[in-house]
């Protein structure tokens, strides 16, 4: 795109600010602004903008009174299935992983900020005795999941892994298995794809410009998946590689049973569409989100929506009504991932995250402000349980 058509299209979306400093750029600086600019599509993110904060509107009222619990023919509880049943499960679950038709999925686009260092969570020492990273633990999980479906079934299955990364974790993530040479996996059966990002925003609706030459922008949250499987052309890949059934994960759960073969069992024997392997919830205001039923539809309800009150309701048996903690821990099948990503993910709304965005001021300076001035936009994981018929937990 040329300067003067971009200018034309920032003028007719509000957006003409990001070129207050052009003319004092070098040469090398307004190329990498006008790169960057001509890739966003204005008209978009100002919807994506106004949608997410009329929705943020919506939400002062708490969700209490829509509530209701999930309904119990619908889940499953690994402490009270009989034995055999749960075996049977195993078996159908290590059946499809011989088969070749399970992929693992992993979210690994954050950095391990939190976690005190400046390099992707992944490459995370967890502090075992044996120094092993989150993706070494993981990928030899991988490893024995495959081993113990051919011992089962005498038949050789490989388990496709793909893992979502960001910009800032991409190249770093590959090069680390490849320095690692894959943790004993086959190079073939791991495929490295990047999330989206989109702009951040000042209150009144303005593309946050960072610095002279950059505008600020953050991931799209985990719920950012489908739009990347779409761009990523994933979908295909899986189908092309005989793939039905999907198990997708956080990178920094450390107990996570990947590809669990009860849990994919369980999941088949229910003909679901999508699971949602969920904990009990310990304590009622532990900071966690619940799985129920708003309005008919299923759906992850944050802990900051709902009343003290809502969340201290106990049923029959004494339990805490609403006690389906979320964990990130899905399941879908293919077929059920094709439908939300060609049909569906436009209907997925974002959540607005107020938070402390730098900024260039008038002396392109770059600021850093020690309260909230804008927004970042973001869409979860979960939030395409509500185009299920049928969910399972």
């Amino acid at each position: 795109m040329d300067l003067e058509k971009l200018r034309c299209d920032l003028s007719e979306n509000n957006q003409l600010h990001l070129l207050q400093h052009w003319e004092q750029l070098s040469e090398a600086d307004k190329a990498i602004l006008l790169d960057e600019l001509s890739r966003i599509n204005y008209s978009e993110v100002n919807g994506f903008f106004k949608a997410a904060t009329e929705s943020l509107d919506c939400k002062a009222d708490k969700l209490d009174n829509q509530m209701l619990p999930v309904p119990s023919d619908v889940f499953g509880s690994i402490r009270t299935t009989d034995k055999y049943l749960l075996c049977q499960y195993e078996n159908e679950g290590l059946k499809q992983i011989s088969d070749g038709c399970v992929a693992v999925l992993l979210l690994a686009g954050g950095q391990g900020t939190r976690l005190g260092v400046p390099y992707p969570k992944g490459m995370y020492n967890v502090g075992l005795p044996s120094g092993k990273t989150l993706y070494q633990l993981q990928a030899e999980h991988i490893v024995r999941l495959q081993q113990m479906a051919e011992e089962k079934h005498g038949k050789k299955g490989d388990i496709s892994w793909y893992i979502m990364t960001s910009a800032t974790t991409s190249k770093v993530t590959s090069e680390f298995f490849a320095k690692h040479n894959y943790f004993g996996l086959d190079e073939r059966n791991v495929s490295f794809f990047e999330q989206q990002t989109l702009p951040c925003f000042t209150f009144d609706g303005k593309i946050v410009l960072e610095s002279p030459c950059s505008i600020a922008k953050a991931p799209d949250g985990n719920g950012g998946l489908y739009r990347a499987l779409r761009h990523g052309k994933i979908l295909e890949n899986m189908e092309s590689r005989g793939i039905t059934y999907i198990h997708v994960y956080c990178v920094d759960n450390v107990l996570v049973k990947m590809a669990d073969p009860v849990y994919i069992g369980f999941c088949i024997s229910k003909k679901a569409q999508c699971g949602n392997k969920v904990v009990r919830k310990a304590f009622p205001s532990e900071p966690v989100g619940v799985l129920c039923r708003v309005n008919g539809v299923y759906q992850v309800v944050e802990y900051s929506e709902i009343l003290p009150e809502t969340a201290e309701k106990l049923n029959a048996a004494g339990e805490l009504e609403f006690n389906a903690a979320n964990i990130a821990n899905h399941f879908f099948t293919l077929d059920f991932l094709n439908t939300v990503v060609r049909e569906k993910e436009q209907q997925l709304k974002h959540h607005v995250a107020k938070k402390k965005i730098p900024y260039c001021n008038e002396k392109s300076q770059t600021i850093k402000p020690s309260s909230p001035n804008g927004i970042k936009m973001e869409k979860f994981v979960f939030d395409v349980f509500q185009f299920a018929r049928y969910i399972f937990q």
